[in-house]
C-alpha cells in the first residue's frame, strides 16, 4: 500500500473539521468507507483511478454516502481525500488519528498476549498497573497467543513490554553471551 507522506496532517484536519468529542463518530465513518474499498476493487478503482472525474466520483461517493450514512462532513472529507490523490492512505490515515486523539485525550491503546484466558481479576490488575505505569487512561485488548509459553507480552504504542517465559530466555541468552 501506498504510504501518505502527510497523514498526520490530513489526521490534524480531520480533527479540526469534526472537533474532538466527534473523531470516534468520525473515524468509525472512515472505516466504514476504508473497509468498501478492500473489499470492493471497483469502488476502490473509482476512488482511486484518475481516469474518472472528479464529478464522477463525487457523485458516486454521495450515493454511497447515503447508503452508509455518512454525515456531510465526512463526504466532503472523503473527496478532498480524493481530489488530492491520498484516497490510498485512508488506513494510515486513521491510525494517526486515532493516535492524536489519543494523546489529546491523555488515552493509550495497550494490546495484551497471553498464552491462556486472564481472569477478570488479572485483567483488572494488568489494567491498574499499566494505568500507573504510563499515567494515562489505558484501553486494553486481550488476545490469546497460543504460541507463547507463558507470561504475557504487553504493547502499548510502539513500547513492548515481554514478560513472557520466551522473552525471558532470550534476556538470559543475552546475558550469558555477554558473560
Amino acid at each position: 500500500m501506498k504510504q501518505v507522506k502527510n497523514a498526520k496532517k490530513y489526521a490534524k484536519t480531520l480533527i479540526n473539521i469534526v472537533g474532538l468529542d466527534a473523531v470516534p463518530g468520525a473515524l468509525t465513518e472512515l472505516t466504514i468507507i476504508e473497509q468498501l474499498m478492500s473489499k470492493n476493487g471497483d469502488f476502490r478503482n473509482l476512488l482511486v483511478n484518475p481516469s474518472f472525474s472528479q464529478t464522477e466520483r463525487k457523485n458516486a461517493l454521495e450515493q454511497v454516502a447515503s447508503k452508509v450514512q455518512l454525515s456531510d462532513k465526512m463526504l466532503q472529507f472523503i473527496v478532498h481525500l480524493t481530489d488530492t490523490k491520498v484516497i490510498v492512505g485512508l488506513s494510515q490515515i486513521i491510525r494517526t488519528a486515532t493516535t492524536i486523539y489519543m494523546e489529546k485525550k491523555k488515552q493509550a491503546k495497550a494490546t495484551v498476549l497471553s498464552p491462556v484466558k486472564l481472569s477478570e481479576g488479572h485483567e483488572e490488575r494488568l489494567r491498574a498497573s499499566l494505568r500507573q505505569m504510563i499515567k494515562k487512561e489505558v484501553e486494553v485488548d486481550f488476545q490469546l497467543d497460543e504460541t507463547l509459553l507463558g507470561g504475557v507480552l504487553v504493547k502499548v504504542g510502539s513500547t513492548m513490554y515481554d514478560s513472557s517465559i520466551k522473552g525471558q530466555l532470550r534476556l538470559l541468552k543475552d546475558e550469558l553471551i555477554k558473560g
